[in-house]
């Protein structure tokens, strides 16, 4: 049974797209606790843009964002060759996946630090400087996100990609299958707003009383980022499209794709 199951082409295909979406979908929520200068990352002065009144702002993004694009762009080629149900189904399971993850982080950050472990394990480095003084202070600080902030991520990310279903196939019906960069980009983009400002309006001004403008500016800067990388990313989808019509021939390609329009 096994051996049948994986010797089928398109169920290979989606082991190997929905297993790539699941991983950078939960790591991106365990990176996610760091926050980055993009621009001093590349060698350049941090911006200072000033947004709805909000000064001081620049490309400051969680590390999550490094990852956050790959998954919406998996989205759309999952959704071109398995549709919207391919999509749901991997979304609920990623979703359960990274629900039980921080289930079994908060485990483990409530068990009995050993003292060595906490205090001495720390002081293992031979630069003094890099010293950490309570092991598990820091493996709360770093593990332990707000739970606002794992809900509003959890469902920015499920309405992001219903929303991201939904806007590439009513794309797909206006232009065909032409124009793969119009309804794979477009729908990202789309999302990918939506996405920017629902995780800080759940996690920041429901969650820490941050007033509603700071969220309008700091979701449009992280909003720019994301546009900006989807563009970048789009001649990725057609090299995707590219090797997988390749792998699977191009009457299977064109069947899968035909199926999931429905």
């Amino acid at each position: 049974m096994i051996k049948q199951l994986l010797s089928n082409k398109v169920n290979l295909l989606f082991f190997f797209l929905g297993g790539i979406f699941v991983t950078n979908a939960l790591v991106a929520e365990f990176i996610g606790v760091k926050i980055f200068s993009f621009e001093e990352s590349l060698g350049f002065d941090s911006m200072n843009w000033s947004i709805f009144g909000v000064d001081g702002l620049g490309f400051n993004l969680t590390a999550g964002v490094l990852l956050w694009p790959v998954v919406f762009v998996l989205t759309d080629i999952i959704n071109e060759y398995f549709g919207a149900r391919g999509v749901k189904v991997l979304s609920y399971f990623t979703v359960a996946l990274v629900i039980y993850a921080f289930v079994m982080i908060y485990f483990a950050i409530s068990l009995s630090p050993n003292e060595w472990w906490q205090v001495e394990s720390g002081k293992l480095s031979a630069d003094p400087s890099s010293h950490i003084a309570d092991m598990d202070l820091a493996f709360r600080k770093i593990f332990g996100q707000g739970l606002w902030i794992i809900g509003g991520s959890l469902v920015a990310f499920l309405v992001g990609q219903v929303v991201d279903v939904f806007a590439f196939h009513k794309i797909k019906k206006i232009t065909g299958e032409n124009k793969i960069w119009m309804r794979a980009t477009g729908s990202t983009l789309v999302s990918q707003f939506i996405d920017s400002f629902v995780v800080l309006f759940i996690a920041f001004y429901i969650g820490a009383d941050w007033d509603i403008v700071r969220v309008l500016a700091i979701g449009s800067v992280n909003y720019i980022y994301k546009f900006i990388v989807a563009i970048l990313l789009t001649p990725v989808i057609y090299l995707a499209h590219h090797y997988i019509d390749k792998y699977l021939g191009h009457e299977t390609a064109e069947k899968l794709k035909t199926e999931a329009a429905l």
